[in-house]
C-alpha cells in the first residue's frame, strides 16, 4: 500500500531534498554552538562527572556499563559524551556540535527511510522539515544532558529502515540488523521499548503487510509473534531502568492514580497542542497538585473523539490511524502512568512521538487538495509559510539554551509555581555571586516545596554570603573614609 502523491509537483532528485532539509536544519539550529553548559543534568553527565571528562580510558570504559548516571542505565550515551571529552575536552561548543549532527542525520535518514516506504518524495520530504525545525525539538538537540535522545533515535530510525528491507524480502539475518539497531538505541534511552508497536503499525501503514480484510486477526496474530523477540528486549530494558530509577520513582501516596491519570489525560492533549501551536516552551512543567475534573474530562474527550475519527478512517486513510496511534503510543512510558520526578510533561518526550503527527498532517492534509489546483498551491504555500516559521520560532528557542540563567528566566515567563525554575535561576546567579538575587529565588522555591532541604542550605548560603558581602562594602567604604580624613 504505497501513498500516492497524485503528482501536484514535478518530484525533484532526492538529494536535492536532502540538501534543502539539511540547510533548513543548521538555520534552525547553529546558534546552538555559541550556547555554553546549564545547570540541569549538565554537571552529571559532563562538566563534573570524573570519568567522562577523562575522555576514553580502560577505567571508564569499565565504569560506564555499571554506571548510574543521573537514575538511568544509559552505556551508549556515557560513551558519546566520554567520546566528546576526548575530542574537545569540556568546551560546550563541541559538544552542541555532535548533539546537532545527531540530529541532522536523524532528519535526513527519516526521510530516506520514508521515501522508500511510501514511495511519497515531497511528503516525506514536509514531514522530515517539520521533524527538523519544530521547536519542541529544541530541548532534545540545545542541551547536552539530553543526547540520549537524539542518540536513541538514529538507532530508532535505523530500525526503521532495517524493517523495511526485511518485510520486503524477510531473512533472518535482516531481522537481527533490525533487533541490533534496537539494541543500540535502547543502550541510548530506553525510550525506545515502544519500537516493536510502531513496527507493528507499519505493517498496516505503508509497509501494506496487514490489510483490513477478512481474517486480518490472523493476520494481525503471526506479525505480532514476530515482533516477540523484539518485544522481549523491550521487557528486559524496562525491568533495567526500573532498577536503576527506584530512587526517582514518586510513590502513589504522594501522586495518586487519580491525579496521574487526569495528568496524562490533560499532557496528551497539551502536547497535541504545543505541536500544533508551540509557544510557551519551558525546560520544567511542574506537576499540578490537582486537576480539575472538567479539564481532565475534556482531554480525555478529545482524545477520544480523534481516536474514534482515525478508526472510522482507518480502511481510506490508514495513515491517520498509524499516526495518531504512534504518538499515543510511543508516549506511553513517560505519560506518568510510572511517575519519575515532578515534571507534568517534557518538551523532549515528543522527539520521536511527534513523527507519528508529522505523518498524519503531510499525508492526511494532501489528500483534501488532490485533484484541486487551487487548493494545492494554497497548501503548498501554507505548508513552506509555517516551517519558516517553526525556523524563526526554534532559533529564539534555542537562544534561551546559551546559558543557566537565561534558560530558568524563560521558564518562569511562561510557567506558574515552577519552583525547579527558581532552584535553577537561583544557583545560577549565586554562580555569578549575585547572593541577593539568588536568595529572592531560592525563597520563591521554599514557598512552593517548602520541605527541599537543598533549597534551605542554598539560602542559607547566600544569605550568608550577602551578608559577607555587605560587610566588606561597608568595611571598604569606612577605610575610605578614614584615608579621606588623614
Amino acid at each position: 500500500m504505497r501513498a500516492s502523491e497524485g503528482r501536484p509537483l514535478k518530484t525533484p532528485r532526492p538529494l536535492l531534498l536532502a540538501a534543502a532539509l539539511a540547510l533548513l536544519t543548521a538555520v534552525a539550529f547553529l546558534p546552538v554552538l555559541e550556547n555554553g553548559f546549564v545547570n540541569l543534568d549538565d554537571g552529571l553527565y559532563v562538566t563534573r562527572n570524573f570519568w567522562v571528562r577523562k575522555g576514553f580510558t580502560l577505567g571508564g570504559l569499565a565504569w560506564l556499563w555499571t554506571a548510574n548516571v543521573a537514575n538511568n542505565w544509559h552505556p551508549l550515551t556515557v560513551l558519546s559524551h566520554m567520546l566528546d571529552c576526548q575530542l574537545f575536552g569540556v568546551t560546550p561548543a563541541g559538544h552542541h556540535l555532535t548533539s546537532l549532527l545527531l540530529h541532522l542525520a536523524n532528519v535526513l535518514l527519516l526521510f530516506e527511510v520514508l521515501r522508500r516506504m511510501t514511495g511519497a518524495v515531497w511528503r516525506s520530504a514536509s514531514a522530515s522539515a517539520l521533524f527538523a525545525v519544530h521547536p519542541m525539538h529544541v530541548e532534545s538537540v540545545a542541551w547536552v544532558a539530553e543526547r540520549k535522545d537524539v542518540l536513541s533515535a538514529l538507532f530508532w530510525i535505523a530500525a526503521m529502515g532495517a524493517y523495511q528491507r526485511y518485510a520486503v524480502r524477510p531473512s533472518l539475518g535482516r531481522y537481527l540488523l533490525v533487533a541490533l539497531a534496537m539494541a543500540l538505541g535502547l543502550l541510548a534511552k530506553p525510550m525506545v521499548v515502544t519500537l516493536p508497536l510502531v513496527l507493528l503499525l507499519l505493517d498496516v501503514w505503508p509497509l501494506g503487510r496487514l490489510r483490513f480484510e477478512p481474517g486480518w486477526g490472523g493476520r494481525l496474530a503471526r506479525l505480532a509473534a514476530e515482533k516477540l523477540p523484539l518485544l522481549a528486549l523491550s521487557a528486559a530494558a524496562s525491568f533495567v531502568t526500573l532498577r536503576f530509577q527506584t530512587t526517582s520513582l514518586v510513590d502513589l501516596e504522594i501522586v495518586p492514580w487519580k491525579l496521574r491519570l487526569a495528568n496524562a489525560a490533560v499532557s496528551y492533549a497539551a502536547y497535541l497542542g504545543k505541536l500544533l501551536l508551540p509557544r510557551n516552551l519551558a525546560v520544567f512543567y511542574p506537576l499540578p497538585l490537582a486537576i480539575p475534573a472538567w479539564k481532565a474530562l475534556a482531554a480525555a474527550a478529545l482524545l477520544a473523539a480523534l481516536t474514534a475519527l482515525a478508526v472510522r478512517r482507518a480502511r481510506q486513510a490508514p495513515w491517520l490511524l498509524v499516526g495518531w496511534l504512534w504518538f499515543l503510543g510511543t508516549l506511553v512510558p513517560v505519560i506518568g502512568l510510572v511517575q519519575v520526578g515532578r515534571q507534568a510533561m517534557a518538551d523532549r518526550y515528543t522527539y520521536l512521538p511527534s513523527i507519528g503527527i508529522f505523518l498524519a498532517a503531510c499525508w492526511g492534509l494532501p489528500e483534501l487538495a488532490r485533484d484541486r489546483a487551487g487548493r494545492r498551491a494554497a497548501l503548498a504555500a501554507a505548508s513552506i509559510l509555517a516551517i519558516l516559521a517553526l525556523t524563526a520560532v526554534t532559533r529564539a528557542q534555542v537562544r534561551h539554551w546559551s546559558d543557566s540563567v537565561d534558560l530558568f528566566e524563560h521558564a518562569l515567563a511562561v510557567t506558574q509555581d515552577n519552583y525547579v525554575a527558581h532552584i535553577g535561576l537561583a544557583k545560577a546567579l549565586a554562580t555569578r555571586r549575585d547572593w541577593s538575587g539568588a536568595a529572592v529565588h531560592f525563597r520563591a522555591a521554599l514557598t512552593l516545596r517548602p520541605g527541599l532541604r537543598e533549597v534551605r542550605l542554598g539560602l542559607n548560603e547566600a544569605l550568608r554570603e550577602e551578608a559577607r558581602r555587605r560587610r566588606l562594602h561597608a568595611l571598604r567604604k569606612a577605610q575610605s573614609g578614614d584615608e579621606k580624613d588623614g
